[in-house]
């Protein structure tokens, strides 16, 4: 997930700046607006084309050029981090499928088109991802991160298509936890590091509108309202299995186990605010899962209330 952000970060910007510049066309158009819409379409496929290549080229120097270099080989690591990882791959593909389509249609490409060129964006920069896995000697190429790679892209896609709104969406949440201090080199040495490093203390979530899902659109429920499930893992201080010692220190034995979260949740996206710079935050941060009372089921059977969930 790590190398993963770069590609969020890159999207989210494209994203904030085509949302405080322009808004979806629904009305006809005559042939002058066309060009424009044209002109525009053409501007962020090419700036997307441009930080593709852009943030490929620079995250191969910045992350792979000083490894050693191998042939293409598969490496299968769908036992790693209780699989935390690829919840992360999909929610990660997800976002940057749906920040390529927002683009296009704040530049006034139709809903088809927006779907179809913008939708796949985040399972090609993956790939791509992939594809630099399998050349490096400490890695490969991993079937497991391309099927969630798959997962979150069809998710965003088959949503649009169908409903023409997401009501389904991907989310991410983190708290604190006590593992990355017997392994800072791999969980992370701050909270920077830590929130992208430290699959403990990460939850991603599938969050569900309650309105547009199970009630009609005459109904008085607010339309921001969501339940969400989450999952995460516990009890990890390595990617396979738990070593009991690091760098001549002793690790206490952790049990690594699986969590089930349920809790209620907010469609940042769906409340009502005229101020265009309030909507614009409230949409970039709308990936986050807000924090609130949750209960937690693990693989060991044990059920938790938590009164505020991160």
């Amino acid at each position: 997930m790590k190398k993963t952000i770069l590609i969020i970060l890159i999207f989210l910007s494209l994203n904030v700046r085509s949302q405080q510049t322009t808004a979806y066309r629904q009305q006809p158009i005559d042939n002058n607006q066309q060009l424009n819409v044209k002109r525009n379409v053409g501007i962020v496929l090419g700036t997307e084309a441009a930080l593709y290549v852009g943030s490929m080229t620079g995250l191969y120097y910045l992350w792979y050029a000083g490894y050693p270099q191998s042939s293409f080989h598969f490496y299968n690591d769908n036992a790693e981090w209780l699989q935390m990882d690829k919840a992360g791959h999909s929610m990660s593909s997800y976002h940057v499928g749906l920040m390529g389509y927002e683009a296009l249609r704040l530049a006034g490409c139709d809903e088809k088109r927006s779907i179809l060129y913008g939708g796949p964006i985040g399972f090609i920069f993956l790939t791509t991802v992939e594809v630099f896995d399998g050349l490096s000697d400490g890695w490969g190429f991993s079937w497991g991160d391309i099927a969630a790679n798959a997962f979150g892209t069809g998710l965003f896609m088959g949503q649009q298509a169908l409903w023409h709104e997401q009501r389904i969406s991907m989310k991410y949440s983190y708290h604190h936890t006590q593992y990355a201090q017997y392994r800072p080199d791999l969980l992370g040495s701050n909270l920077p590091e830590r929130m992208l490093k430290d699959y403990n203390g990460q939850t991603i979530w599938l969050s569900f509108n309650i309105k547009s899902l199970f009630m009609s659109n005459e109904s008085r429920f607010p339309s921001w309202i969501n339940v969400a499930l989450g999952y995460s893992g516990d009890g990890m201080t390595g990617a396979f299995d738990n070593t009991l010692a690091h760098n001549g220190k002793t690790i206490p034995e952790f049990t690594r186990t699986r969590q089930f979260v349920l809790s209620p949740d907010i469609d940042l996206t769906r409340i009502p605010v005229n101020n265009k710079f309030l909507k614009t935050t409230l949409k970039v941060l709308s990936f986050i899962k807000f924090p609130m009372p949750a209960v937690m089921l693990d693989t060991n059977g044990d059920f938790t209330w938590h009164w505020l969930y991160f």
